[in-house]
């Protein structure tokens, strides 16, 4: 991409949001510290200083009325699309924005750090690439190395809708990115690496059951509003040395989807 075309892109983040949930339902409404967990997501994310824009893809199901009405409460745009074919929906939420850039990220990722989405950000824009993520790797199932719930792939709009044309397989449009990251050959690939003190892939930062939410409650509540957008580092430190905190939800079996957590 020309340096002209990048300073004249806009850059949005999506946040893919429902109710429905076979695990834990609601949970991106959970409360922690007097705020649901998607209104802690929507404050981290307006530390993004090159997003100019925040657009939640939620479902045209009734259950979701809830969540369209928080973000007209919150000030950010939202789009209603498919439930079952995410792709498409992430896909109207950005054109609904006049989106060039998506930096992409799910519901269930309420402390991700903003200083990592900025940094994706950055760093697709300085590099010639199709796809930038900070998740998992293919063939490789370490990944990146961050903690998981710190993901936030970055792309252009026109790449998702590329994608989107080249497949019309259920879990292709069920998982936003997946077609691009199962195929590197069409798609160039640059992947943000955690540095050493960041490291830790198996520490469990997403919210898919009610341990999750036990955990990231405490984590929520220990930073309080003294420290609301406390960062990756800090918690990584913080959880280094509360072990017992650690154990709540270390047996939570896991799906992670390449590149991206579960909606």
């Amino acid at each position: 991409m020309k340096e002209v075309e990048k300073e004249h892109s806009k850059i949005v983040v999506t946040i893919e949001a429902r109710m429905a949930s076979s695990r834990l339902p609601g949970k991106v409404m959970l409360p922690a510290n007097g705020k649901p967990m998607l209104g802690h997501l929507i404050g981290r994310l307006k530390q993004v200083k090159s997003s100019q824009e925040i657009v939640l893809a939620t479902t045209v199901n009734q259950t979701d009325d809830c969540l369209v009405e928080f973000a007209q409460q919150q000030g950010i745009a939202w789009f209603r699309g498919s439930e079952e074919d995410v792709l498409l929906r992430v896909i109207g939420a950005a054109e609904s924005v006049d989106a060039d850039i998506v930096a992409e990220v799910t519901g269930d990722c309420p402390i991700i750090d903003p200083l990592l989405v900025e940094q994706s950000i950055q760093m697709f824009l300085h590099n010639s690439c199709d796809f930038l993520s900070n998740g998992p790797i293919p063939g490789n199932p370490i990944g990146c190395g961050y903690p998981i719930g710190m993901a936030s792939p970055v792309f252009r709009l026109e790449t998702l809708k590329r994608s989107a044309a080249m497949t019309k397989e259920p879990l292709d449009h069920e998982h936003v990115v997946l077609y691009i990251y199962n195929h590197p050959e069409q798609f160039s690939h640059i992947y943000l690496i955690a540095s050493g003190d960041l490291y830790w892939p198996e520490l469990g930062l997403t919210i898919d059951e009610p341990e999750d939410y036990e955990l990231l409650k405490k984590i929520i509540e220990y930073f309080g509003d003294t420290n609301p957008h406390f960062s990756c580092r800090e918690v990584v430190e913080l959880l280094k040395s509360k072990p017992e905190w650690v154990a709540i939800n270390k047996d939570v079996r896991r799906t992670v989807i390449p590149a991206q957590e579960k909606e």
